[in-house]
C-alpha cells in the first residue's frame, strides 16, 4: 500500500511539473522583452485582444522575447495573418551573441506564408543535418519536408514544437515538416519575429520537460 501511495504521488508529481502553461499571462507583456530597429515600445507593436488574442503590427523589424530560458520543452503556437500574409517566424534557443542584423543567434521556425516548417539556423546557430538551401546563399534555409500544410489566408495555423537534448521537431497543422539534431545552441528565449506583416497569436502554451 505504502508503495502504492509514493508511486501515485510520484505521477501527480510528474503531472504538475509537466503540465502546460500560458506563456502570456493575457493581460500585458510581463516576462517579455521586445529588440527592435529603430527602438520602440512593445505597447507600440502588440496589444492584448478579447479571447486572449495578441496582435502585432509586424514592424518595426526585430523580435518579442521571453525573459527567461528554456532547454527540454514542447511549445504550442496559433497564428494568422490579420491583413496581407507575409514573413514570420518563432525563434527558439535565444542566446547571447552574435546579431545578424537585427536577428538574435537562435533558430527560427519559419511561418512565412508558404514556407511554414522551414528552419533557419541565426547569426551563427547550427545543427547537424544539411541545409538544402545553396551553399553560400543567405538565409540559411532547411526546407520543409513534407507537401505545405499552412491553412487558407484568415484560418488559424497551428505549430507544435519539441525541443529536448538538443533535438528539435516541428509540426505544423499536425503534418511533422522538420527535424534537427545537434543543435547549437540548445537553449535559450522564445521569441517571435516582426518582419513588417501584421499576424495575431493565440493559446501559446509551454510544458517544459525533465
Amino acid at each position: 500500500m505504502i508503495k502504492k501511495i509514493l508511486w501515485a504521488t510520484a505521477v501527480l508529481v510528474t503531472m504538475q511539473s509537466t503540465s502546460a502553461a500560458p506563456l502570456f499571462n493575457g493581460r500585458n507583456f510581463d516576462g517579455w522583452e521586445l529588440q527592435t530597429t529603430p527602438a520602440t515600445t512593445i505597447d507600440q507593436v502588440f496589444s492584448v485582444l478579447p479571447q486572449g488574442v495578441i496582435a502585432s503590427t509586424g514592424q518595426p523589424g526585430g523580435f518579442l522575447a521571453t525573459t527567461k530560458s528554456y532547454a527540454n520543452f514542447k511549445l504550442h503556437v496559433e497564428w494568422r495573418w490579420s491583413g496581407k500574409p507575409g514573413n514570420g517566424g518563432v525563434l527558439l534557443h535565444i542566446s547571447d551573441g552574435p546579431m545578424d542584423r537585427v536577428w538574435p543567434l537562435s533558430l527560427q521556425v519559419q511561418t512565412k506564408h508558404g514556407s511554414a516548417g522551414d528552419l533557419l539556423p541565426m547569426a551563427g546557430a547550427a545543427f547537424a543535418e544539411p541545409l538544402t538551401s545553396a551553399p553560400g546563399a543567405e538565409p540559411r534555409i532547411k526546407g520543409k519536408i513534407a507537401a505545405d500544410s499552412e491553412l487558407a489566408i484568415g484560418q488559424w495555423n497551428v505549430a507544435d514544437i519539441v525541443a529536448r537534448d538538443g533535438t528539435v521537431e516541428v509540426s505544423i497543422n499536425g503534418v511533422v515538416q522538420n527535424r534537427v539534431t545537434a543543435v547549437k545552441p540548445a537553449a535559450g528565449r522564445i521569441g517571435f519575429q516582426l518582419e513588417g506583416a501584421p499576424y495575431e497569436l493565440r493559446n501559446i502554451e509551454l510544458m517544459e520537460q525533465p
